[in-house]
């Protein structure tokens, strides 16, 4: 998998909805520290569980409320960097994925966990005559940042991807 990371950002925020009795799990939680731009942003849970906060490190979100994740944020902040912080936590939910290009029914579709590249064209009608099969491209944003990765039909396909299936040259 090959990643082009663009410094760009997309137009507009992605919807998020906060729930306080939610539990964590493959999500990706939208963290705001008031007053820290720089710990404000989208979090990636990694395979083991965790975000990666800077200044206080890994912590433990998998499994854990949208109150708790707050709250062990904000006592790790305020013991040692940021006096009396105030956190909040954005669960991104329900959050879709697009197929553009050469693929039937191209469009926006609901997000299911496991999704490949290949999984995504299914749901999205297969592959038009015109496709090449071997060659898409998957357009994410990632803590804040757009990458355009060069995908293959295994790829993983997170919500809120765009995938583009290009054409075939005969």
């Amino acid at each position: 998998m090959k990643i082009l990371s663009l410094h760009g950002i997309l137009a507009g925020d992605e919807p998020s909805v906060s729930k306080v009795s939610q539990h964590l799990g493959r999500t990706e939680p939208r963290i705001f520290v008031y007053g820290e731009p720089n710990l404000s942003r989208l979090y990636n849970i990694g395979h083991d569980g965790k975000i990666s906060v800077p200044l206080i490190g890994n912590v433990s979100a998998r499994g854990k409320t949208v109150g708790k994740l707050k709250r062990v944020i904000a006592a790790r902040l305020g013991a040692r960097y940021v006096r009396d912080p105030q956190v909040s936590v954005d669960v991104q939910q329900n959050r879709p994925f697009y197929i553009l290009g050469e693929v039937r029914s191209a469009g926006q579709y609901p997000f299911a966990s496991g999704m490949t590249v290949r999984t995504a064209v299914a749901i999205a009608g297969g592959y038009t005559e015109r496709a090449d099969e071997n060659s898409a491209k998957l357009t994410r944003r990632v803590n804040g940042f757009v990458e355009e990765i060069e995908a293959t039909s295994s790829d993983v396909v997170r919500p809120g991807d765009t995938i583009y299936i290009r054409e075939r040259f005969f």
